[in-house]
């Protein structure tokens, strides 16, 4: 069994108990970074540096997704008060 296909495994492993914790998603992101280093070291570096710059490009559309939802849970909650006061399941 090689090591690319023990990593793949052991990454299945832990997505399919649920969602891991931050720390163990930053563990695999460093080790998947690594194992990218040296197999396409160019490819790494590229990604080291585009990678910020593609989260601040995303970042506007985050905040306009999360106003989206925040407005449509507000006109759910609005909707929903009268039966919420008379007690309507």
């Amino acid at each position: 069994m090689g090591e690319n296909q023990q990593l793949s495994i052991m990454v299945l492993i832990l997505y399919s108990r649920g969602r891991p914790s931050n720390l163990m998603r930053t563990l695999i992101a460093v080790t998947l970074w690594f194992i990218l280093l040296v197999l396409c070291w160019p490819l790494a570096l590229l990604l080291i540096f585009l990678f910020p710059l593609i989260w601040l490009f995303l970042l506007p559309f985050k905040i306009i997704g999360l106003s989206i939802s925040l407005v449509f849970q507000f006109i759910g909650a609005i909707l929903m008060f009268p039966f919420k006061v008379l007690g309507v399941k």
